[in-house]
């Protein structure tokens, strides 16, 4: 009797421990095959930059390539939705950005629900936008810019990268908690509005420092302060709004989500890879460059920030009016 109790007990703590084992074994062997790292932007900026390095990371971590692909269009909603439609093995995944907040509430109709839709695995970077004028606008600070623009109601034109972009948002907000009065002139992405900055047919752009950096250094734009919270370690001279706009702040971040579903192994695995990468001083040398710094974190506290966002842009959005173009 005692034989068989010890059996049925040997055979019971194995059943209880098979899944444990097999979800460990997936973990361990994934990926087995290419994955696929789609974003929702045109090659060669920003998006694409960072899902390069942090793609060339994990392709020399897991033996697999990472497979960057650009699916721009209709706000990053293109690229997104192609994640959220894929199979949920881990062998697609998507570069997370602002937008993704943004277009919760800027789009009236989406066919997906991105909180609910796409799983959270890790953050990667947060980077500053840059308040700049022209030359020509009479202020050097962020007080003398206010009293000129209430001085001159909708006179100052704005210049951003489009309808929902962190640029028109990060002006948007500006406009709420200063009370002043901007037009908003999108443009088909930052080049072209940094041209007419640069002419002076707009004045003022709320721009990613990695696009700025070179004209504001070279003087063809003033710097008047950055958005963030903290000051930019490659702009260390330019204040931040928060000095003058008490509890500002606005900031450019990426990083990496998979479709729901997806296995919780996998998903940790990749997280911990993706934070072993942040904190590599090579790619973190990397990421500065870009005037970015590293945002590493668990699943949760990315998913997190994500909802942060999308409540701040939602009250942001509504207050503008903007609609999608």
């Amino acid at each position: 009797m005692k034989l068989e109790r010890r059996k049925l007990l040997k055979f019971a703590g194995v059943v209880v421990a098979t899944p444990m084992i097999s979800q460990i074994a997936r973990a361990q062997a994934y990926p087995t095959r290419p994955v696929r790292f789609i974003h929702g932007y045109v090659p060669g900026g920003s998006a694409d930059i960072t899902a390069r390095l942090i793609g060339q990371w994990l392709s020399d971590r897991l033996g697999q390539p990472f497979i960057v692909e650009s699916r721009p269009g209709a706000g990053s909603n293109i690229g997104t939705e192609a994640v959220v439609r894929a199979n949920p093995d881990g062998y697609t995944i998507l570069l997370v950005a602002p937008a993704n907040a943004i277009n919760a509430t800027l789009y009236e109709r989406l066919p997906y629900n991105f909180i609910q839709d796409i799983a959270p695995v890790a953050g990667l970077i947060r980077f500053p936008n840059v308040m700049e004028v022209n030359p020509s606008v009479p202020a050097t600070t962020v007080p003398e810019f206010i009293a000129y623009a209430k001085a001159n109601p909708g006179r100052i034109n704005m210049a951003s990268s489009g309808n929902g972009s962190t640029i028109h948002m990060s002006g948007e907000l500006f406009k709420m908690m200063t009370g002043i009065t901007m037009v908003h002139v999108p443009y088909r992405g930052a080049a072209p509005a940094l041209t007419d900055m640069i002419g002076g047919q707009v004045q003022v752009m709320f721009d990613n420092v990695p696009s700025s950096i070179e004209y504001v250094r070279t003087g063809k734009l003033r710097a008047l302060a950055v958005t963030t919270a903290r000051r930019s370690e490659v702009l260390p001279d330019i204040p931040t709004l928060g000095d003058f706009v008490p509890g500002y702040e606005s900031s450019a971040w990426y990083g990496v989500g998979v479709p729901r579903n997806t296995a919780r192994d996998i998903i940790d695995r990749l997280s911990r890879e993706i934070n072993a990468g942040l904190g590599d001083p090579k790619l973190k040398a990397q990421f500065a460059d870009l005037g970015a710094t590293v945002i590493p974190g668990s699943p949760d506290d990315f998913g997190k920030l994500i909802a942060e966002e999308t409540e701040k842009w939602g009250k942001v959005v509504k207050f503008s009016g903007a609609k999608a173009n």
